[in-house]
């Protein structure tokens, strides 16, 4: 829309009448005042507006005026303060549908690709928060494959891919989009392997998604996963990380039980996942961790022995 070029025209665009206005004013000031507007606080600063509070749930004249905001600015600044205020109202399911029908899903996407990491992060956080609505998916798939590519390649452990990763784990809830991700799984195997805890436990709650899906099962088997994949079933590792990585092993067994997989012999290759989980290593991992102190890692064994 041909947005503004310095925070004069934005204090002067911002003119547009009372109550949001002032709010979306103080968006881009951050100063402080001693009043109330209502249930706003238009005295907060910027760093007030990240706290979720109920006090900063927007109505849709005012979502609608910071999302022009958001959409009409080049200042980076700005950007970011709109799309953290955007992102905090999102959790609310009512703005979820309002935010949609005010056509801000598009304009929060289009942040994405923004060069600035921080902006890529706050707008991937934005629509994570708005994912949560069925509705909303079917408008945040369009940006699904650009996601997995910044996941894939973008700085390992940063903040922009966990957001991307929080963003995919939500989009994979249902089974609807799952297939959108068929061609990273490679990739995700690759990042959980190199990553670091957190990282590890967000890609293994995405394959966990879709580890669930039987129309998924062929896909996750088929991938190449470099061998060190075992040691995640080792007993040392952190229990929010074995009992994920022990989860997708039962959950893959179930699947194939469902779809006779085990009775086909699929032809995986040899670097596949497949031959890890169903080869001797991982056999005798299996049979160690029995004796696990841990009871909710025995349990998981034992299921899975069961196969």
């Amino acid at each position: 829309m041909g947005g503004a070029r310095n925070a004069g025209w934005v204090a002067a665009g911002l003119v547009l009448g009372a109550g949001a206005c002032y709010y979306v004013y103080r968006l881009t000031r951050g100063r402080r005042r001693g009043h109330r507007e209502q249930r706003l606080r238009p005295s907060k600063s910027v760093e007030d507006l990240t706290n979720g509070s109920y006090d900063d749930v927007l109505n849709a004249e005012q979502l609608q005026k910071l999302l022009y905001l958001l959409e009409s600015t080049e200042d980076p600044g700005i950007i970011e303060r709109a799309l953290v205020t955007v992102g905090n109202n999102a959790a609310f399911s009512v703005n979820q549908v309002t935010i949609r029908e005010l056509g801000g899903i598009p304009i929060v996407g289009s942040k994405i690709d923004h060069a600035n990491l921080s902006i890529k992060e706050k707008a991937l956080n934005a629509l994570n928060n708005l994912s949560v609505n069925v509705e909303n998916q079917i408008k945040i798939k369009v940006y699904v494959s650009q996601v997995c590519e910044d996941v894939l390649s973008g700085p390992l452990d940063s903040a922009v891919q966990l957001a991307g990763l929080r963003l995919l784990t939500n989009m994979t809830v249902t089974n609807d989009h799952q297939h959108l991700l068929s061609g990273s799984l490679t990739g995700l195997f690759r990042v959980l392997l190199a990553g670091n805890g957190s990282t590890k436990v967000q890609v293994l709650k995405l394959l966990l998604n879709m580890s669930e899906n039987p129309a998924m099962t062929e896909g996750l088997l088929g991938a190449q996963v470099d061998s060190s994949f075992l040691s995640l079933y080792d007993g040392h590792v952190a229990k929010e990380i074995l009992l994920r990585a022990l989860m997708l092993f039962q959950n893959i067994n179930n699947c194939l039980k469902k779809e006779g997989y085990l009775a086909l012999q699929p032809n995986f290759t040899k670097d596949s996942l497949f031959f890890l989980l169903y080869g001797e290593e991982c056999a005798q991992r299996m049979r160690a961790l029995v004796f696990h102190h841990d009871a909710d890692v025995k349990e998981k064994v034992t299921l899975i022995q069961k196969l």
